[in-house]
């Protein structure tokens, strides 16, 4: 709850209104995005929101992630969270599914709350970078197969831009990631930062 209250107050102090110099971007995810682990201001929203203004582009990343959070919980607090931005978002990122995925909920219903998901964003005209994730390589192959056929299927279906895995190229590596295995250290957060803003910067472009 308290973790919920702090976003409810970190989007309200969103500008009143974006602007093609100054677009806002929504992190909407679970704790991958909510920068578990590690110290605030070190979390993705703040570090894609840093790298992004090296590179001359004065974004504002709202920080949308919420820690343990589940496909389901997510499209139930999507309609506030974007309400609370105060403007619409000229890009916003999803990235959830890995906690539906370690409670081994039923793929189809991982599938049914991202769709949802994705079909309000596309009701709001926002425009949307999905991110994959994959299944643990210790579950039933069967069941990888399943979750991991969720996300590339719902990009084409939704025609968004698509990010096939969070952790690509930080997950099982040595000092990326944490203690848990699961989340990536500020280094190994860089290391995603760095790969997924050239698809971040295309779709900002885009959206103008």
């Amino acid at each position: 709850m308290l973790r919920l209250l702090l976003i409810s107050a970190a989007l309200a102090a969103a500008p009143a209104s974006a602007s093609p110099a100054k677009p806002l971007i929504l992190a909407f995810g679970d704790s991958l995005t909510a920068g578990y682990g590690l110290d605030p201001g070190l979390g993705f929203a703040a570090q894609l929101q840093d790298t992004l203004r090296r590179h001359g582009i004065a974004a504002r990343v709202a920080d949308g992630g919420v820690s343990g959070d589940t496909s389901a919980a997510g499209r139930a607090r999507l309609a506030w969270t974007l309400d609370g931005l105060g403007a619409k978002p000229d890009l916003v990122i999803v990235e959830l599914g890995a906690n539906d995925m370690l409670r081994a909920l039923d793929p189809a219903e991982t599938e049914r709350n991202l769709d949802a998901i994705l079909t309000e964003l596309e009701r709001r005209k926002a425009r949307v970078l999905f991110v994959g994730m994959r299944g643990a390589p210790n579950f039933d192959p069967a069941y990888v197969k399943r979750f991991e056929a969720i996300y590339p299927r719902l990009a084409q279906r939704h025609r968004a831009a698509f990010y096939p895995f969070f952790m690509e190229g930080v997950a099982t590596i040595t000092g990326m990631v944490q203690p848990d295995g699961m989340h990536p250290t500020f280094k190994g957060l860089k290391a995603i930062v760095a790969s997924i803003t050239p698809l971040v910067k295309s779709e900002l472009a885009a959206s103008r």
